[in-house]
């Protein structure tokens, strides 16, 4: 049994997660300020802190005798950091920050860090891999490169193993289905159970790669136990992608196109390094959960 730390184990990857470590017999901290997440998604057999990661005085005994640290938490989404750069750095930086040192006063024996696919920014070549240099396009990707290059440098010069997963838009149970944290999937999935149409951004040709957040999980306990130490980020996501029409046809139900916005155009995810590394392959294709998705929100057809 391992005494593991999940940040954000409140919100949609991270009470996944914590499910996880729960079932193969874990001990589970959890810490979370429920800005996002929500305290019933927390597993009942973890320990819940609410604590804001940006106070280290808050936070700092948390991570005592912890073996892994799992670091889910983040204010995420691209377009409300390009409307609130300063409240988004606050939380998405320094919060990375106070977590690596914590982690390595209490000489924690490896942080894995939820990193984002959105760093590759607008490339041209497909698919995204490892070696292609970072292109951040928001505040948001920027921000979750700079948390990559924290676990680089703590790694380098502090000798904590850290490891990175570049998630691709993760779906699944729990995940948010308004506002602003929520994908385009749960989106469409509130708007056709509540009668309403299916608002595509742009020309909706926006090509995507979506990953079951159970997958993720997997990715993130294979990560820990791997002798991966060295910062580096690994791509997690799986090898295909859709256009937002084509979820909207999954979905069903009628569209209206509204403006377009700073987004790249495609995103497909290489993961062949984290097949080689880590050993792990994405299970679940979106177009076979849709249909219990549907199911489950009582919409027909």
């Amino acid at each position: 049994m391992k005494k593991c730390l999940v940040t954000g184990g409140a919100g949609f990857i991270g009470s996944n997660l914590v499910d996880e470590l729960i079932e193969r017999g874990d001990e589970v901290i959890v810490l979370d300020n429920l800005s996002t997440g929500k305290r019933e998604n927390v597993n009942p057999k973890a320990k819940f802190c609410k604590v804001d990661l940006r106070n280290m005085d808050e936070i700092r005994h948390l991570f005592n005798g912890v073996d892994y640290v799992f670091h889910e938490a983040a204010l995420a989404r691209v377009q409300p950091s390009i409307e609130d750069p300063i409240t988004y750095h606050d939380h998405n930086v320094n919060s990375v920050l106070n977590v690596l040192v914590a982690a390595k006063d209490a000489g924690v024996k490896k942080v894995v860090y939820a990193a984002s696919s959105s760093v590759y920014g607008d490339q041209e070549k497909m698919p995204l891999t490892e070696d292609m240099p970072a292109m951040p396009i928001s505040p948001y990707a920027l921000q979750k490169y700079i948390g990559e290059e924290y676990c680089r440098l703590f790694s380098y010069v502090y000798k904590l193993p850290t490891v990175c997963l570049r998630y691709f838009n993760v779906f699944g149970p729990n995940m948010a289905t308004e506002g602003a944290y929520a994908s385009v999937v749960a989106i469409f999935g509130s708007q056709r159970k509540n009668n309403q149409p299916l608002t595509i951004v742009g020309d909706g040709e926006q090509l995507r790669t979506y990953t079951f957040v159970k997958d993720i999980a997997r990715a993130n306990l294979l990560a820990a136990e791997s002798d991966i130490s060295d910062g580096r980020a690994i791509n997690a996501g799986q090898s295909n992608e859709y256009s937002v029409n084509q979820i909207a046809e999954m979905i069903g139900g009628p569209t209206i196109n509204i403006e377009p916005r700073i987004e790249p155009r495609r995103n497909l995810c290489g993961n062949a390094l984290a097949k080689e590394l880590l050993g792990w392959e994405p299970r679940v294709k979106l177009e076979d959960w849709i249909p219990e998705y549907k199911k489950e929100l009582g919409i027909d057809g």
